[in-house]
């Protein structure tokens, strides 16, 4: 192939344009919109709930709307006896990301409706996606430790409902707020890798099952959805706020690659930042461990002086999930709980408007050879 028939090539599609989309805006200066609503206020003001409602429907829901998504997420979050079965035949050591994996590939065999692939089936598809993931994720977790998991709070919100599940006892209401800001701003986020893998999946015309599946397969590699599990192995290492300085010289001397900083696209810092950074300072401060932050900070500092790189969301998520009780193994698992809406909502666009996604590659390997004789010796043999 001569250079002037070589096509373009961005690695990693970096910079390609591979749909469109009318959910989620990212901009590059640090701006996030979710169906054009500022990421800021969303965070601050709105439920998650009502983010469900807004990234599958398109508009914030009415005060009627709102009781519709809140009772649809309720009724449906009870999972199928025969997957509580298969979870309790894991093997307890499982990664929980593992075991959500392998729960929502599942529950797409208890689907009601199977065979109605249209956009209203797949709407309600989605909402019992989203309703069973949090159950998933607290019952594989309490059998894996040989509790019994608690059937779900049906009066509780969907922040609640799972920290309940989780810890045994109804949350008081500045952990449930503080965790449904945390599922507002991990919800959407525009062609992520894992949006993208399930776009790609869907494009086949495959099952929303399916497409999630893959979604939560690729959201566990530490380069996107692990990295905040990462980052909270990170902050322990470097111990307390006065070390942060020469440990990250250390790292960045030898090279190494520094989780919970850089991001594909932002280049003047994550617009979700900022209300996670507040929210760690929060939490800080009512917990008692607000060295976790003051690390954060101080790392964010040598960081942009000595590499330009600006703190991702993951990095302040980690230690807010920490100071909320939760285990650090769960924490790209809450990442799935929250980006199921996205997902979900990505996968019924792209069936909407289908046409299967399948990109060239730029071949690097020999030049067109002759297949000498000798090679034939082989299957002479055989023919013997």
């Amino acid at each position: 192939m001569s250079n002037e028939d070589k096509p373009a090539y961005s690695p990693g599609l970096e910079g390609v344009i591979a749909g469109e989309s009318a959910i989620c805006a990212v901009d590059a200066n640090a701006g996030l919109l979710y169906r054009g609503y500022d990421i800021h206020e969303l965070a601050v003001r709105a439920s998650f709930e009502d983010v469900v409602w807004l990234l599958l429907y398109g508009e914030l829901p009415t005060t009627a709307q709102y009781e519709q998504v809140h009772e649809q997420l309720v009724r449906d979050n009870r999972l199928p006896e025969p997957v509580i079965a298969a979870l309790r035949l894991m093997p307890p050591e499982a990664a929980p990301i593992d075991l959500l994996r392998t729960g929502v590939s599942m529950l797409g065999l208890f689907d009601p409706e199977p065979a109605d692939a249209s956009h209203a089936a797949n709407l309600r598809r989605a909402m019992r996606i989203i309703a069973r993931i949090p159950t998933l994720v607290s019952t594989g977790w309490c059998l894996a430790r040989g509790k019994k998991p608690l059937a779900p709070g049906d009066s509780l919100t969907y922040a609640a409902r799972f920290l309940r599940n989780l810890g045994g006892a109804a949350p008081d209401t500045t952990m449930t707020s503080a965790f449904n800001t945390i599922l507002v701003l991990y919800a959407e986020h525009d062609f992520n890798a894992s949006t993208f893998a399930a776009r790609v999946t869907a494009s086949t015309l495959s099952d929303l099952y399916s497409a999630v599946t893959s979604a939560i397969g690729t959201l566990k590699g530490p380069l996107h959805g692990g990295a905040n599990e990462q980052a909270m192995n990170v902050l322990r290492e470097i111990g307390s706020p006065d070390r942060a300085e020469a440990w990250a010289k250390q790292k960045l001397a030898a090279k190494e690659k520094v989780m919970g900083f850089g991001h594909r696209i932002y280049r003047s810092g994550d617009s979700r930042v900022p209300v996670m950074r507040e929210l760690g300072r929060q939490l800080g401060r009512q917990t008692g461990q607000g060295k976790w932050v003051e690390i954060c900070e101080a790392l964010e500092a040598v960081m942009l002086r000595e590499k330009g790189l600006y703190a991702n969301v993951d990095l302040y998520a980690a230690p807010v999930l920490l100071m909320m009780g939760i285990p650090p193994e769960l924490n790209t698992p809450i990442f799935a709980m929250s980006r199921a809406a996205g997902w979900c909502a990505h996968v019924i666009e792209q069936l909407d408007h289908n046409r299967i996604i399948r990109p060239r590659s730029l071949y690097t390997g020999p030049a067109p050879r002759k297949l000498e004789a000798a090679a034939f010796r082989a299957e002479a043999t055989r023919s013997q």
